[in-house]
């Protein structure tokens, strides 16, 4: 039998990627050029909402996203610990205290009860927002995190970095994109390799609210602009006016972002017809990841629950299959430990890490390769 090299997610570039690129590097911008604005339009578009902006990646996103809306060092917010870091630490990156809150243990997603019931415990004004994340590439229900969040006057920032084509129906029945500014503040997107959109690198937030989106786009540049200034000495004039940071995404890889970005309905449509094969393989044999009613999985991960996650880890990964874990829980994290998080009661986001797996899941996986997938788990799991 061939030896197998399956990662559990990986790029497709084709020829009209590289052409874009190629067009691009012969032009006359490679950075802070057409291509950009052309990439924030077409992905506000996408996700229904008024403005994006671009940036070097997501952590830069929820860098300047909690910078936008203004948090002090010393406040807290509340966020998730089944999560990459980034999530937590660009609230150490602004000074701020995190939070953490229990997830559903079924859907592992951010607990809106595990979240209201911290949020009472305080007093009012204790928290200043909540980073909920469309963990999995499964959308949070925002309407009810915003009716909690009106109800203490926080701010979202919702952290869609695996979600782009994801969506929930609302009260009204309304389809709610991933990003689309409806019930989050802002919105974060990353374009890292193994995430549907690949730029090499790359985020882009999103918004509806013009008075961030004016921030964003200051604090992505240096904090610099030619707009609103104290003094004008001409044509070459500029004002830096608050601090800010180099958090741009170059024309190259926004040239490549609006082709791969054509191609994300089709790429979710085939992410779920794997997931659907995994559900059947796996029903009444393993745990997943529960799809609520009225919610469409953009799917960046399959994750299952194993009781020997380590062995199959392990078996896997001598049969080719590069599966890998979706997260260590943030708090169990050393510099977390450190700060104080140690001890901290999430025993959900702790159970389930402790049994969790993701599958390799990616639109070009083969149905021959995921078949091979299935094997090697069942064969395992059935010992």
């Amino acid at each position: 039998m061939a030896k197998h090299n399956i990662p559990y997610g990986r790029q497709h570039i084709d020829k009209e990627d590289i052409s874009a690129v190629i067009e691009t590097l012969t032009a006359d911008f490679l950075t802070q050029g057409p291509k950009v604005k052309q990439f924030e339009d077409a992905f506000a578009d996408y996700t229904g909402a008024k403005y994006a902006v671009a940036v070097s990646n997501a952590t830069a996103g929820l860098h300047l996203s909690v910078l936008a809306n203004g948090l002090q060092p010393g406040e807290r917010v509340i966020t998730t610990p089944i999560t990459f870091a980034a999530t937590a630490n660009c609230i150490r990156y602004a000074g701020g205290e995190v939070w953490f809150a229990d997830i559903d243990p079924d859907t592992y997603l951010l607990s809106l009860e595990a979240t209201e019931k911290l949020i009472k415990s305080k007093p009012k004004g204790f928290f200043k927002g909540i980073i909920p994340v469309d963990f999995g590439g499964l959308p949070v229900n925002l309407e009810a995190f915003r009716n909690l969040a009106d109800e203490h006057n926080l701010w979202i920032i919702e952290d869609a970095c695996h979600a782009p084509g994801g969506y929930f129906v609302d009260s009204n029945n309304v389809d709610q994109k991933c990003g689309n500014g409806a019930y989050a503040d802002l919105a974060v997107f990353s374009f890292h390799p193994v995430k549907h959109i690949a730029c090499g690198e790359g985020g882009i937030i999103t918004t509806n609210n013009e008075k961030l989106y004016k921030k964003l786009l200051s604090l992505r540049t240096h904090g610099i602009t030619k707009e609103n200034m104290v003094e004008n000495h001409g044509g070459w004039y500029y004002e830096m006016q608050e601090l800010g940071f180099n958090y741009r995404l170059t024309d190259i890889q926004s040239a490549l972002g609006i082709t791969q970005l054509k191609k994300n309905d089709a790429g979710v449509l085939r992410r779920n017809e794997i997931a659907d094969r995994y559900k059947s393989a796996f029903n009444g044999l393993l745990k997943y990841q529960t799809l609520p009613v009225n919610c469409h999985n953009a799917h960046h991960l399959f994750i299952v629950e194993v009781k020997d996650r380590a062995g199959l880890y392990e078996h896997l990964r001598s049969k080719g299959i590069f599966a890998q874990i979706h997260y260590i829980p943030v708090h169990t994290l050393p510099y977390y430990r450190k700060i104080g998080y140690g001890n901290a009661d999430l025993s959900m986001a702790e159970a389930y890490y402790g049994r969790c797996i993701s599958l390799p899941m990616y639109p070009t996986l083969s149905a021959e390769e995921q078949d091979f997938v299935i094997h090697e788990v069942k064969a395992y799991v059935n010992g």
